[in-house]
């Protein structure tokens, strides 16, 4: 290409909107158009060969089902924008969701009360976790892999035997809805709202993005990273402890050895296929929602047609390196 042809391709490219130019943006409406597709691909399947699928009480369930994980990949989504894992979800679920069982049981406590102890709960594990790695510079994935198997054992400690037993209240927001929208899918429409709003509207957003990006350089510009980071994997906690008040209202109970597993595996797996990527600060909560959707309409179909459970979790595991992969071919063409 000539010199003058250089020239005017660039000043044509200055002349381009924003979002034409911004080859995040390509890529984040790309990963969201093709899961998008497989997700409307795999409704079409099952909807041919195995006819409850789209009965509305199913379709219903779907909703319910996927609920409790956006609750949890919202915020982790955030995290791993900033560069961070959080591995330990699944099991500090169950830490919250224990503790909160037993102070219902044991206090009287109503949805409410229950609900702050599991947040509390919840975020205490999360400020243990961002301490370790935003202030003392550990590596996430090491101190949550530790947290996945040190909290999940640190639940069975506390109550052996599932906790059950609580005020109607409980029971009502596990399995009632308001105009005809359950209550769980309420909370998890209010937890995509505020992680939307915090990454495409507020500051805080631009520089979750600009940690991910580059601490060093962020640091350099005034952002403080450590805060950032720490409050990431406090809020990430905390809204664990929301999930857990959510699962305890929809079993009516707390079982410490099965509530929660493998719910890192499912949320990881959703951020990582809505297109959510390391070190780049691309990603967009729409794509971790589709994420979310995507898996749990893969389980639930499954489920529909007689599929064993260990090949269900074995389709989730191709997920994630599927996922895996075509996010390493993205960074291949950056």
């Amino acid at each position: 290409m000539s010199t003058t042809q250089t020239a005017s391709a660039s000043a044509t490219a200055e002349r381009l909107p924003d979002r034409w130019r911004d080859p995040g943006r390509w890529r984040d409406r790309l990963t969201q158009s093709a899961l998008a597709i497989g997700l409307l691909l795999l409704v079409a399947y099952y909807a041919l060969n195995a006819p409850a699928f789209l009965d509305t009480g199913n379709l219903r369930n779907i909703l319910v089902q996927a609920a409790i994980p956006v609750v949890v990949a919202v915020p982790l989504g955030l995290l791993v924008l900033a560069g961070h894992f959080d591995l330990s979800v699944g099991s500090g679920l169950a830490v919250a969701a224990v503790v909160a069982g037993l102070a219902m049981q044991e206090w009287g406590l109503s949805l409410l009360g229950g609900l702050v102890v599991a947040i509390a709960v919840g975020l205490v594990i999360g400020a243990v976790n961002g301490v370790l790695c935003a202030v003392v510079g550990l590596s996430s994935l090491i101190v949550t892999l530790g947290g996945l198997a040190g909290y999940r054992g640190l639940a069975q400690v506390i109550s052996p035997d599932p906790v059950y037993g609580f005020s109607e209240s409980v029971v009502a927001y596990g399995n009632g809805a308001f105009l005809g929208v359950p209550y769980l899918v309420i909370t998890a429409g209010a937890v995509i709202a505020l992680g939307w709003w915090v990454l495409e509207v507020t500051s805080l957003g631009k520089h979750i993005r600009a940690v991910g990006v580059s601490p060093e350089a962020a640091y350099l510009s005034g952002v403080r990273t450590k805060r950032i980071v720490f409050g990431l994997f406090a809020a990430t906690g905390a809204l664990v402890g929301v999930a857990a008040m959510m699962s305890v209202a929809r079993l009516d109970s707390a079982p410490a050895t099965t509530i929660g597993s493998h719910l890192e595996l499912d949320v990881l797996t959703a951020v990582l296929l809505g297109g959510i990527m390391f070190g780049t600060g691309y990603g967009k909560i729409s794509g971790v929602v589709l994420g979310v959707l995507f898996l749990t309409v893969l389980q639930n179909g499954l489920t529909l047609m007689n599929v064993p459970p260990a090949w269900a979790v074995t389709a989730k595991g191709v997920v994630l390196v599927a996922a895996a992969g075509l996010q390493w071919m993205s960074s291949r063409k950056k």
